[in-house]
């Protein structure tokens, strides 16, 4: 069994490469982009190792990826992706680009539950593409593609199978297709269960790209390497008419690290969840005690908490950042109505989080 160590070294992070702490001011606390500060699993290391002195790779029984993605949908979450639709990419920014170019035309609408993700809005409206705000399922009316992400990224929801029903037959009725991000698929919290949207019905496995990574769960995002499993008989005929790999592909190491992940590193995954759960328990003691209602609700995934500091103005993530010495999300890049909301990446030390939170306490 692999064994999670929850220490964690702040000089370290800050002297590597890393832009959590690297970007920081001397003296600053990051908690604000998606990365973990705890040691990658002994596994991944050593199976890294094994392949660092080997030249170009050799799959002689198919891409090792693949067939592990198959395996841990089935394991882990009872959907059995089907035979020969599973493609591989290095992250899931370059899986939503290239299914907005193959899949919708400049000045299509695409679906977003808001606040969302910066660097998808970005990629949305980069390409031309309407970005439409979604509460409700009658909101992918004239949508060409809705961009769900489950677990929801930074608001930590957990899409229960009856809000994905509605949302499946709201598609099938105005003939949508769904980009699923399930990059968080593994940090979901006893209650809660994670439920892929292509394991809904027929209709939705055949009109969902369903795109997810280890890279998020097991802490290896510099290592870009990611899934996209392709419903959509014609977005896998258009990628087909590409060149050979017209995309890039991901390196070896990526490769190992991601199949090491899903095939036995759960024992650590289990460790981080312990830490994790800790962790958000004290987010959620510290935000009830807060003079003011942050319209926080404790996330039933992912290691992000969402709050509204609207006390402190339209920037409280710069102010914060300025009077406590710690970085946070800011919530404009997330929505331009969610100015007022920080986001708080609480995947660290239990004792580096109550450095955190200790300091936003004090400077308030």
């Amino acid at each position: 069994m692999t064994v999670f160590d929850s220490r964690v070294d702040i000089s370290r992070l800050r002297s590597g490469h890393g832009v959590k702490w690297g970007a920081l001011a001397p003296g600053t606390l990051g908690a604000w982009v998606a990365d973990m500060d705890f040691p990658v699993a002994p596994v991944i290391r050593q199976r890294l190792a094994e392949v660092t002195d080997h030249g170009y790779p050799h799959w002689p029984g198919g891409d090792p990826v693949v067939a592990a993605f198959g395996d841990r949908m089935v394991s882990r979450f009872g959907w059995e992706p089907a035979p020969g639709q599973t493609r591989v990419f290095t992250d899931l920014i370059q899986i939503l680009q290239v299914i907005i170019e193959v899949a919708t035309s400049p000045g299509d609408r695409i679906g977003v539950y808001l606040p969302n993700y910066p660097p998808f809005l970005a990629s949305i409206a980069r390409a031309g593409r309407q970005i439409v705000s979604v509460s409700d399922p009658a909101d992918l009316a004239g949508c060409a593609l809705l961009l769900l992400v489950n677990p929801h990224n930074p608001t930590g929801r957990v899409f229960g199978r009856d809000a994905l029903v509605a949302l499946a037959a709201a598609a099938q009725q105005h003939d949508v297709i769904v980009l699923s991000d399930e990059i968080h698929a593994d940090l979901v919290y006893a209650g809660h269960q994670h439920v892929p949207f292509a394991s809904i019905s027929a209709d939705a496995a055949a009109r969902t790209v369903t795109a997810t990574s280890a890279t998020k769960a097991f802490n290896i995002a510099g290592l870009r390497c990611a899934v996209a499993h392709l419903g959509p008989a014609s977005i896998r005929a258009a990628l087909d008419r590409f060149p050979l790999d017209y995309f890039g592909q991901p390196s070896t190491h990526g490769r190992v690290a991601t199949v090491a992940a899903w095939r036995e590193a759960d024992g650590w995954l289990a460790g981080l969840m312990d830490v994790l759960t800790t962790n958000r328990a004290q987010v959620t003691r510290w935000a009830a005690d807060l003079p003011w209602d942050t319209g926080y609700r404790e996330p039933d995934g992912t290691y992000l908490a969402w709050l509204d500091f609207a006390p402190l103005g339209t920037d409280p993530a710069g102010l914060l950042e300025e009077k406590a010495l710690v970085r946070l999300g800011r919530g404009a890049d997330f929505a331009p109505e969610a100015a007022s909301f920080v986001r708080l990446n609480f995947a660290t030390s239990p004792q580096v989080l109550d450095q955190i939170l200790s300091r936003i306490t004090d400077a308030l």
